[in-house]
């Protein structure tokens, strides 16, 4: 007995929807695939950027120390080493380094440096706290003295990176006419000072931490970057605890945050210790608080370079989104102590005093 046509008819519709709806889902696969911008794809995997060129290797040697590197616009550069306690000039043609700014307690020179940032004009700030009294000094770019500012803030220590104690006078930036200080002891993430060592404003709430009972862990994971934008923003990029960053608009106002992640960080955040032992640093008893984040800088397209502890830099444009991921390459994988983006869109980086060139978009 033979089967109805309507029977009949079943198996070959259903192959035929199951083809109709294979090649549709292909279809819509396809579209997008391709509508998934190329920075989208590369932020997926890490890509090596080769160093085109930097300080000679016979200057470089130079140094015992090396933790910040810039240009000035007369094509000299800039090094601060941190452990000699001074800031060296190195000619444009490259061939002698000089001391510009010496180790001294007086005015005019620096001790017990923490940080340096140099400003397109090619003057710069050294913060240091000479007998554990946090100053600020704005210099010309010639290495004379604009003016040497007291800070009230504490010199503990909160965050320990490559066994340089870091705390809030450890992440000063240098916008060319203001200071920006990360001063969690205040009740506040940034504070913003004159180059005369006038308040100029304050903001950022705290972030929760889950450690408010102990004051000591939870300024740690308040220790951050403050990195001023071209919009006259300014992010905000947390050194300790899980790792995140703010963006706040030129008013002061949190536009967003963001947790950093990815699959280089992911053992790293897996192993972050929910106990930290303590140790005496100048008679002063400190949990030892392991960076999550080594330094970080904003290029002259506003996009955030996140160096993290991994030699992995994460970039994420202005709306917050990591848009590529990279490891940089001189003589070997470099792990950055310090990125300063040049006018012309340089990255120059230490260790190792190199230069890299970044593709645009």
């Amino acid at each position: 007995m033979s089967l109805p046509p309507s029977a009949r008819s079943r198996p070959t519709d259903l192959s035929t929807s199951l083809r109709v709806a294979t090649a549709l889902i292909c279809v819509v696969a396809a579209a997008l695939v391709a509508g998934v911008p190329a920075s989208v794809a590369a932020a997926a995997r890490a890509q090596v950027l080769r160093s085109v060129g930097g300080i000679p290797a016979f200057l470089a040697g130079e140094f015992e120390n090396a933790t910040g590197f810039a240009r000035r616009p007369d094509g000299s550069s800039l090094v601060f080493d941190r452990r000699r306690h001074r800031v060296y000039q190195i000619d444009a043609a490259r061939t002698v380094v000089s001391p510009l700014v010496e180790i001294g307690y007086e005015t005019g020179r620096v001790l017990r440096p923490t940080s340096f940032d140099v400003a397109d004009s090619g003057d710069f700030i050294v913060a240091d706290a000479p007998g554990r009294r946090p100053r600020v000094s704005v210099f010309q770019a010639n290495g004379k003295a604009l003016n040497t500012f007291d800070v009230a803030a504490t010199e503990s220590p909160r965050v320990i990176v490559d066994n340089v104690v870091l705390n809030g006078i450890g992440a000063a930036r240098y916008t060319g006419t203001t200071v920006l200080l990360n001063q969690p002891e205040r009740g506040v993430l940034v504070t913003e000072y004159s180059v005369t060592g006038v308040v100029q404003r304050q903001m950022g709430q705290l972030r929760r931490t889950g450690f408010e009972s102990d004051p000591d862990v939870h300024l740690a994971f308040n220790t951050a970057l403050p990195l001023p934008t071209r919009d006259g923003g300014l992010y905000v990029v947390f050194l300790a605890g899980p790792p995140a960053f703010r963006k706040y608009s030129a008013g002061g106002v949190l536009e967003f945050e963001r947790v950093i992640q990815g699959r280089e960080i992911d053992a790293l955040v897996l192993r972050m210790p929910t106990q930290w032992p303590r140790r005496r640093v100048d008679d002063v008893s400190v949990p030892v608080v392991p960076p999550m984040v080594r330094t970080a800088a904003v290029d002259r397209q506003g996009r955030l370079w996140v160096a993290m502890p991994t030699s992995h830099i994460y970039v994420f444009d202005e709306d917050g989104e990591k848009v590529q991921t990279w490891q940089l390459a001189g003589a070997g994988v470099l792990t950055p102590s310090s990125l300063w983006f040049a006018p012309d869109g340089r990255l120059l980086v230490t260790p190792g005093l190199y230069e890299f060139a970044p593709p645009i978009g």
